[in-house]
């Protein structure tokens, strides 16, 4: 698991298309601090498909940075 506040891009970076799996996000408040949750599961031929296999969190600078880079990205 992972708090994420910032966002390095990476350059020259090659890239290719994963395959698609199931994911779920929950919204949550710690101490009075709110934050989302991003959790991706196995692909469904995986051992054990519905265990998490990786889980983001986001505060609200983490939030931000992602959000002007999907705005960048795909001119939202």
């Amino acid at each position: 698991m992972a708090l994420v506040r910032n966002f390095e891009k990476l350059d020259g970076e090659r890239t290719s298309l994963h395959v698609e799996v199931p994911a779920k996000y929950y919204a949550f408040e710690k101490d009075g601090v709110g934050f989302v949750q991003i959790n991706t599961y196995g692909r469904p031929d995986r051992e054990f498909p519905d265990k998490v296999s990786q889980s983001i969190q986001l505060d609200r600078t983490g939030a931000e940075a992602l959000v002007q880079i999907l705005t960048r990205a795909f001119r939202l």
